[in-house]
Formats: structure tokens, sequence, C-alpha cells
């Protein structure tokens, strides 16, 4: 890999994310896979280890060291490298804290960015059964009632649904105004009037927990609102724009392990009386997985550090960082399996699983497609600040 110039605690924090994956991960993947169970083991390791807090700031815990998106990148990638599902977990827990990191009071933070740091998981709740990439089409509600909300409606495909201790939901307080009348708040697990519904039997990602929440007149203290009244459209804008080189971490470690496994198969694999990596052609499909790869992770660092520079709204570098690394990892996969052949296909070996994972890298977040949409409109408003 290149040298991308890390500081001493971020070659520390790969290090010992890979040491994780390594001894952690690997060994169970398979099997958590199989069964579709969710890591609390693990995540308990990740706690202890300090990974939980390494995107948050240090004065409520964490040791974001003001590069806290390159952190939960550098250890998104790792973690993924041993099982996507699992780093999902972490992954998902670094979105739902984002709403409270960007827009939550200080009491707030000390609350509840504490308690992630120390291992407690953590949930974001936009989506909804008519309300995916339409963001402003949320139905659920809130309404105030003295000095409360009373919550009410259903949320849909939300990772870590029904394990986290702290969602940050976002609900209609004004729905006059549409996106604009939307709002976020942090809800706890145990609060009256909000539970979990059924865990869903998903394609890949399956030691991920996914459930849709239901809000039947749940009662959340008014000091539990993020930001103001109608604030929440640009939480969740400014939440993705932090988050999304978050999934394409993900896909670059998914993928990675891929090209891998697909290097050592060739080696041992022998057809025709030598190993299959003296073909060219397979020597070219080798090589182009590694140099999309490489191009994947350097995109991915650059829009970390960009973000974390604060120079500017990076909401199309965000998009062209998930974009690109995910449908890279989705190309690097299927070749891994090709290469694997007939083997490739079978779930005795791990490619088919990396595989079933990529895909919904492409997806959720914001599809590929959403985020295309975000490039060009992007691409649109520079040209036209050009001619004037």
């Amino acid at each position: 890999m290149l040298d991308y110039i890390l500081t001493e605690e971020q070659k520390m924090m790969v290090d010992l994310a890979a040491q994780i994956a390594e001894e952690k991960i690997r060994p169970v993947r398979a099997e958590l896979d199989e069964k579709q169970e969710f890591p609390h083991d693990l995540l308990a390791v990740f706690a202890e280890s300090g990974l939980c807090g390494v995107y948050i700031d240090d004065a409520y815990g964490g040791m974001a060291g003001g590069t806290p998106i390159m952190n939960m990148v550098l250890v998104a990638e790792q973690i993924s490298k041993g099982c996507a599902g699992i780093a999902l977990a972490f992954a998902g827990s670094a979105l739902g804290a984002l709403p409270i990191i960007i827009s939550g009071t200080e009491e707030q933070k000390k609350k509840y960015l504490s308690r992630v740091a120390e291992g407690e998981i953590a949930a974001f709740a936009i989506t909804e059964p008519n309300a995916g990439s339409d963001a402003g089409g949320i139905q659920t509600t809130a309404v105030l009632d003295g000095d409360s909300y009373i919550l009410n409606g259903t949320k849909q495909w939300i990772t870590n649904g029904g394990e986290a201790g702290i969602y940050t939901v976002f609900a209609m307080t004004d729905r006059s105004k549409g996106a604009r009348g939307a709002s976020c708040f942090i809800v706890e697990k145990d609060t009256p009037g909000f539970s979990a519904g059924k865990k869903e039997d998903k394609l890949g990602i399956r030691a991920s927990a996914t459930r849709e929440l239901i809000f039947q007149d749940c009662r959340v203290p008014a000091e539990n609102l993020l930001g103001k009244p109608g604030s929440g459209f640009m939480t969740a804008m400014k939440t993705f724009d932090a988050s999304r080189p978050g999934i394409g971490a993900q896909a670059l470690g998914i993928a990675t392990e891929a090209l891998e496994l697909s290097v050592q198969y060739a080696r041992e694999r022998k057809q025709f009386g030598k190993p299959i990596i003296a073909n060219q052609g397979l020597q070219w499909m080798l090589a182009d997985m590694a140099m999309q790869i490489e191009a994947s992770r350097a995109l991915i660092y650059a829009v970390a550090r960009h973000i974390d520079s604060g120079a500017g709204r990076p909401t199309a570098y965000s998009a062209m960082s998930k974009t690109f690394a995910s449908d890279v990892a989705m190309k690097v996969t299927v070749d891994a399996v090709q290469v694997f052949g007939g083997y490739g296909y079978m779930k005795e070996y791990p490619v088919e699983k990396l595989m079933r994972d990529a895909k919904i890298t492409q997806i959720y977040e914001g599809t590929n497609q959403i985020q295309r949409d975000e490039i060009a409109r992007a691409l649109i408003k520079e040209a036209a600040s050009k001619k004037k």
C-alpha cells in the first residue's frame, strides 16, 4: 500500500483493527453470517480496545484528535476486511452518533457521546417504507406537548435496530414546510411507546441487525431535540456528507479482502500443471482489481481529510468516494468469484459472502444513482457560477 502519511496514533488504530479482524473476526464471520447473529462479543472487544471512540472528541471520552472522519475510515476499512456485517455494528454506531456530534448541545454531547465512546450502540433512523432516498417524504410525526414531543410512525431497514441503546430519529414537526419541517430527536431504547419490529432476512451483511422501528405515542423529552425545530433535514445532509466516506471504506475493505484472497488462491490453484496465476488473462484481472482498489483508497482518504479540515461542504466529494468505492467493490468481488471458479460459488469459500456483502454498499445511505445526482448537481452549480 502507498504511504498515506498517517500519524503514529492512526497507525496504531490500523494495526489494532487489523489484529482484531485477523484474530477475532475472521474465525467467526461465516458462522455469524449463517446464523444472522449480532456480534455482541466483538462489540465488547471494540469497546475494550478504544476503537468505539476514534471519531468522538477527546472531551467526551473519545480519541478523535482532530481527525474523526479519517480515523473512522481507517478503522472501518480494516474491520470490513474481516467482515462487513460485523463492521457495520461499528459504522452504524458512528452514523447514529454523527447527528449528535453535528447538532448536539454541549449537554447532549456529554451525556450521549461518552456512552457511545464506551461501547454503547447507536443507530440512525430516517428511512421509512415510503421515504428512502426521498428524505423529504418522511411520514413520522413529532408533536410538541408541554415539555415533550409525541412521536408516531414507523422507520424501516434501520441498521443496529433493536440492538442500539441510543437512536437519532427524524420526524416531521411541521409538515407544511416539507423537508424544512423535519426535526431530529435522540430517543433511548427503553422509552415507552418505542419498539423494534422483526429482524430482516438479508442477502448480505447478515451479522448486522436490520429492523423496523415503531413509535406509538412515544413521549420524548423536548431537551432531546437536536438543534432547532425544522433543522433535521440539514442535520441529515451534513451527517451523510461525513458518513459516506465510511461506506466507501467498508466497500474498500471488502474489495481488498477479495483481492488478497484471489491472489492467494490463484497462486495455489493448479490447472494444466501450473498455478492459474501464470495465465496472463487472470493476471490482468488481478491488476485491474488492484488499480481500482488503490484509486478508491486514495479518493476516500483524500475526502476524509478534506472533511476533517473543515474546508467547505464536501457533498459531491463524499458522494464520489461512496459511489466509486462501492462500484469497485461490486466489480472486484464478482471478479474474485470468477477467479475461484466453481469454488467461488460455494459457501465453503469466503468470496461469495464478500460479493453478497458488497451489494449493499451501492444501496444504503443513498443509492449510487442518487449520489450521481448529487455529483451532477455540484457540476451544474459550479458551471453556473463561472458564467457570472
